[in-house]
């Protein structure tokens, strides 16, 4: 059997601290550019609210710079 491995995305929940802007919102963990398939689901989380945000799976945290 032959894995495809697609290296055009990254790795999910690698980094434990993100920073993110408005135009990125609204925001996901993992984000549309991270890998799935080694993941959680994805979840939406409000960071325009506090200016920070927590992933309940992943422990992922996300700041808004803007």
């Amino acid at each position: 059997m032959s894995v495809r491995r697609d290296n055009s995305t990254a790795q999910a929940s690698t980094t434990r601290e993100y920073t993110v802007r408005r135009a990125d919102l609204p925001l996901s963990c993992p984000s549309p550019e991270m890998q799935l398939w080694n993941s959680h689901p994805r979840v939406y989380l409000p960071v325009e609210t506090e200016g920070t945000s927590i992933c309940p799976y992943c422990g992922a945290s996300y700041r808004l710079v803007d």
